[in-house]
């Protein structure tokens, strides 16, 4: 089965920077910034000289390069700037094998900065730039034809248009269709929008408590858990160090987490859903896709970003058909 994926097109870029450079970025150590255009520009000063590690990001991307790196058939429609980090996005994304049907926006190329100063503190500036500009007529149904999932990053979803138009021909060519909740800032500000396109056919959604919970106004996970599997064929409620918890055919699976050494969640909850979709895709049972998506989110949270490196993924693959 091959696996199709939307979202936001954005260039991780991670600097490990000192407190005095730092300073000049002018944001509060360990937060969380959206930042406009100035910022950016602000940014773009600052870290000139420094070393950067940058990847292919985003959310549904990060999910379809773990498909890929497991060896799953991609592809991945999204949109940059006709700059060099859009060169930079699509080049490594076709370097993972994912079949890319990028547009070019008239914004910069969207980004996610991550500063770790000395002290092991990430803080995260984002730039969604052209990612944003992704509409409806950038969809081409030709695309949609020669898969058979689409995975729909939830950011996505206060574009009702691009999500209406996605889903029309999903259905169209019966793909089944996989959304990840995304926060649940996007449940709080969608909330019945989600549900008319969950009457209109979504079959697996990832989500966390927190986004559980504000889907269903349910404070147990495990009854969130149940509540959403009424509209859908999976429904996969993460629950951090818990685990996470499966409901399908009306039974509840509760996964068992992997305890490793945390140091960064970015990037658990893609690759959890990049292992459980892979765990289905090939015919495993709910216990064992579920294993397969704490082993994934497990592995990445040990580094710093949302990717791993080739020798992980062969270790990861090696444990996934181990005995």
């Amino acid at each position: 089965m091959k696996v199709l994926g939307i979202g936001n097109s954005l260039v991780d870029i991670l600097i490990k920077i000192n407190d005095k450079e730092f300073k000049k970025i002018n944001v509060s150590k360990g937060s969380m910034n959206l930042i406009d255009n100035k910022k950016l520009l602000e940014t773009e000063e600052v870290i000139l000289n420094l070393d950067k590690e940058m990847a292919a990001g985003g959310s549904a991307a990060n999910t379809i390069d773990g498909l890929s790196r497991l060896g799953i058939d991609t592809g991945f429609i999204g949109k940059v700037g006709d700059d060099d980090y859009g060169k930079f996005f699509i080049y490594y994304m076709k370097n993972s094998r994912i079949n890319t049907f990028i547009n070019f926006g008239n914004q910069k190329t969207g980004r996610a900065i991550v500063f770790i100063t000395p002290d092991s503190e990430r803080t995260f500036l984002t730039y969604l730039g052209s990612s944003i500009e992704l509409s409806s007529e950038d969809l081409q149904e030709d695309i949609f034809k020669h898969y058979d999932i689409l995975h729909i990053e939830g950011y996505l979803i206060y574009n009702h248009g691009l999500i209406d138009k996605a889903i029309e021909f999903a259905k169209k060519h019966n793909l089944k269709i996989s959304l990840d909740l995304a926060s649940f800032n996007v449940v709080r500000d969608n909330p019945d929008y989600i549900k008319s396109i969950v009457e209109k056919g979504i079959d697996m959604i990832f989500a966390n408590e927190e986004e559980a919970r504000e889907f269903t106004g349910m404070e147990d996970p495990e009854k969130a858990a149940f509540e959403i599997s009424k509209k859908v064929e999976y429904s996969i409620v993460k629950t951090g160090k818990k685990g996470s918890l499966v409901v399908h055919n009306n039974k509840l699976y509760k996964i068992n987490p992997i305890t490793v050494n945390a140091i960064d969640t970015t990037g658990a909850g893609d690759l959890y859903a990049a292992g459980f979709l892979y765990g289905i895709i090939n015919g495993y049972d709910i216990e064992k896709s579920g294993m397969i998506g704490s082993l994934t989110s497990s592995e990445v949270v040990k580094v710093i970003g949302a990717k791993l490196s080739d020798d992980t993924w062969n270790q990861i693959k090696n444990k996934i058909t181990g005995p």
